[in-house]
């Protein structure tokens, strides 16, 4: 790029950054005071980050459209839920059926989790 070039890019934009920094020569380092980065806790950068931008998360108003579920919800719908059942569910070719047992079953048992994990798995690849 052309000395004309970049004067022309600073005159119509003086935000352009990288015309600055190539008109200036080269690139433009900015001294960092390390100690002073050592002597804050997260916290505190965090805060001043806050302070400064004021990047916040909030909740919205209103009803919760959707809640997060981390146990397992079964109803009396629900009551058969055994590996038997996904066993006949896929020799009948019910794999969606079989699948979501298995998930239950995941739930209700989280210490046979990896192998129920396992088992769908082999469904997927499989369908």
């Amino acid at each position: 790029m052309t000395e004309d070039r970049i004067s022309e890019l600073l005159a119509k934009y003086p935000w352009y950054e990288a015309a600055r920094v190539a008109a200036s020569g080269g690139t433009v380092r900015r001294e960092v005071d390390v100690e002073k980065l050592a002597e804050e806790s997260e916290g505190e950068i965090i805060s001043r980050f806050l302070r400064k931008t004021d990047f916040r998360i909030v909740a919205e108003e209103g009803d919760v459209e959707r809640e997060v579920c981390i146990e397992a919800e079964i109803d009396d719908e629900d009551d058969l839920v055994s590996e038997e059942l996904a066993e006949i569910y896929l020799v009948q070719g019910l794999k969606c059926e079989a699948i979501e047992i298995y998930r239950k079953l995941s739930l209700l048992n989280s210490e046979k989790s990896a192998y129920f994990a396992e088992k769908i798995e082999k469904i997927e690849k499989n369908n």
